[in-house]
């Protein structure tokens, strides 16, 4: 069965893959200081050197042999140019000099995978298998619209765009926020859009009786914001959740489990 492991204490996995080892992120979203600034009028100094050594870093650290960016590789939605698009093309250059890079197209993407599509090897938004599909058991999507109902056939699907984070209080009332990753066991039902009726063709599986895991990916930028998950009311943004996990364990960055993320 595949297995995903969270690389302790950063915004990141690995997955062995039929000889080869993915390092995964998702929502590198380089280029926020310039999307911030033109959007909200608001000047932070860039991070793009240390967003880029970070993954480099991790690369290494990990021995990858490809890096998967689960969507939102950039900020601003639409083509990539001025200051933004210098970071990308540095950013992605210092990687695939290294090594192979995977983008699974997000909400943010578009003008990323057409500007690069010569450097990127490219998954649509609607998500696919990685390594040799579907034997190696892992899927990616996004998360922003409907997947294919085919990644249901695998061990564990990743996905990204939520920005999974919870608020923790302590006894005398301070909180702070943190980012975190989501996993539990996927409801087939309720990951598919109109499940149980014809989808482009193709019905789901049947067979859920041992559906995949379901890893929510934090944010690989600590600037991006996110969901708080364990907030009463809180708005969740793909459109399988929270239902797809009907009951899920959330974990800190450093590993520390938390346990059932609406209770914490």
């Amino acid at each position: 069965m595949a297995r995903v492991e969270p690389v302790v204490g950063e915004p990141a996995a690995v997955a062995d893959l039929d000889g080869e080892r993915a390092l995964l992120v998702a929502d590198v979203h380089a280029g926020i200081e310039v999307g911030l600034r033109y959007e909200r009028g608001v000047e932070l100094d860039s991070r793009a050197d240390e967003r880029r050594e970070r993954l480099c870093d991790l690369v290494v650290e990990t021995d990858a042999d490809r890096l998967v960016v689960l969507g939102d590789l950039a900020h601003r939605i639409g083509a990539p140019d001025g200051d933004e698009r210098e970071e990308l093309e540095t950013l992605i250059r210092a990687v695939t000099d290294r090594v192979p890079m995977t983008l699974v197209e997000g909400n943010h993407d578009a003008g990323v995978a057409a500007a690069f599509a010569a450097d990127l090897d490219v998954i649509g938004s609607e998500g696919g298998f990685l390594g040799d599909e579907p034997t190696s058991g892992v899927a990616v999507c996004h998360g922003h619209t409907w997947p294919d109902p085919a990644l249901l056939d695998a061990d564990v699907v990743c996905t990204g765009h939520e920005h999974p984070q919870v608020r923790l209080e302590d006894a005398v009332g301070g909180s702070r926020v943190e980012r975190a990753w989501l996993r539990g066991e996927l409801d087939p039902a309720a990951f598919v859009e109109d499940a149980g009726d014809e989808r482009d063709g193709s019905d789901p599986p049947e067979d859920d009786s041992d559906p995949p895991e379901l890893v929510v990916f934090p944010a690989f930028n600590e600037r991006s914001g996110g969901t708080w998950v364990n907030v009463e009311g809180q708005s969740f943004l793909a459109p399988y959740l929270p239902a797809a996990l009907p009951a899920a364990d959330a974990y800190l960055l450093d590993g520390t489990r938390l346990g059932d993320y609406r209770q914490v």
